[in-house]
């Protein structure tokens, strides 16, 4: 069983710009400030490192950030479904859908999210897209703020679907940041980048994925080079 684990944001949608507004909400209705926010980079960061990062820079000690996180996440989803509204705002990506459907179609492959984002806020990012349920497991920001940590808890819930351990090697890491390309190398899962969200073609293959692509535009060939892959 191969087990295809995709990054949201700049990977299969772009909510242009949703999830940085509903987060400053969330921060600022919790602790009183989204501090620099408007100008930190949250490609390939989970949002508790986000969180953390911009706190930290508005003088909040780590047990004053923690303790409010959950409440924190809680207003961040309420946000983002109101920022996202009836969901116009958020585009699919050239080709993904497309791809999603054909691996999910397949019995040899379980299809999984792996994303910085909170699992709430994955949900409401791709519920307007109809993504959402091809997605069998996941693991999110909410699970841990370490990306590199995420794959064993998407291995562990692949487990308790397929009945029988998923090792690393059977796996597909696929995003758009040189960080994601960083998580899959950590594990020894297959690492493979795609040039649709902030990075550009260039930046990416300096990080020598195994696969990269412009795009999932020819989604015929994107699917047999992934299957391809060992």
């Amino acid at each position: 069983m191969r087990l295809f684990l995709f990054d949201v944001d700049g990977t299969l949608v772009t909510a242009r710009g949703a999830g940085r507004r509903a987060m400053s909400r969330a921060m600022e209705a919790v602790y009183g400030t989204a501090g620099a926010i408007d100008a930190y980079d949250f490609r390939g960061k989970t949002d508790p490192r986000a969180i953390f990062d911009v706190l930290r820079a508005a003088g909040f000690t780590d047990d004053a950030i923690e303790r409010d996180m959950p409440r924190c996440f809680a207003r961040y989803v309420d946000e983002l479904e109101q920022v996202i509204g009836d969901g116009s705002g958020v585009q699919v990506l050239p080709g993904a859908a497309e791809l999603v459907r054909s691996l999910a179609a397949r019995d040899d492959v379980l299809l999984g999210l792996l994303t910085g984002n909170v699992e709430g806020g994955a949900r409401v990012k791709l519920a307007p897209t109809g993504l959402w349920p091809y997605f069998r497991v996941g693991a999110f920001g909410s699970d841990d703020g370490d990306r590199r940590r995420l794959p064993a808890v998407a291995c562990e819930r692949a487990r308790a679907v397929v009945g029988r351990a998923v090792p690393f090697e059977m796996v597909t890491i696929i995003g758009d940041t040189p960080l994601d390309i960083d998580c899959a190398r950590a594990c020894g899962a297959t690492a493979v980048a795609v040039a649709t969200g902030f990075h550009p073609f260039a930046e990416l293959e300096a990080e020598k994925p195994d696969l990269l692509f412009s795009s999932f535009a020819d989604v015929d060939g994107a699917l047999a080079a992934l299957l391809a892959r060992p």
